[in-house]
């Protein structure tokens, strides 16, 4: 298995379409057997899903995420945990022990020039927290 997380400053980061980098996790046996930190090289949203195909990965963990990124990842068989935020290590770790809090219907719909708009003030949707709520 081959986990990422959008990952800036050692926590998930929040918003999938903009994250710069991933941490990608080797897992054999629900064990960890490997980790490293890529750069993204500018890639966004819909492209994101085939740079994590070409990465092999077949888990992602993230805290926001738009409709069109959940259908690109869909698209090419990438399960996704969203909604999550706190430390990159830790919400693999939760993951592999089965205690990963996700948030299954998870959709940032915030994609104009607004980014947060009154929505994320009244926290009434999915975005993993990033809206300071």
């Amino acid at each position: 298995m081959r986990i990422a997380v959008t990952y800036e400053n050692g926590n998930v980061f929040q918003h999938f379409g903009h994250t710069e980098q991933f941490k990608i996790y080797d897992v054999s046996e629900g064990k960890i057997t490997g980790e490293q930190v890529v750069d993204t090289n500018g890639s966004g949203h819909g492209a994101l899903a085939g740079f994590l195909t070409g990465m092999k990965v077949d888990t992602m963990i993230c805290g926001g995420i738009g409709g069109g990124a959940i259908a690109a990842l869909e698209n090419v068989g990438i399960r996704l945990f969203g909604g999550v935020s706190g430390e990159a290590d830790q919400a693999v770790k939760a993951f592999l022990e089965g205690s990963l809090v996700y948030q299954p219907d998870v959709h940032c719909g915030h994609h104009g020039e607004g980014h947060h708009g009154g929505n994320c003030k009244e926290g009434k949707h999915g975005c993993g927290g990033h809206c300071g709520n």
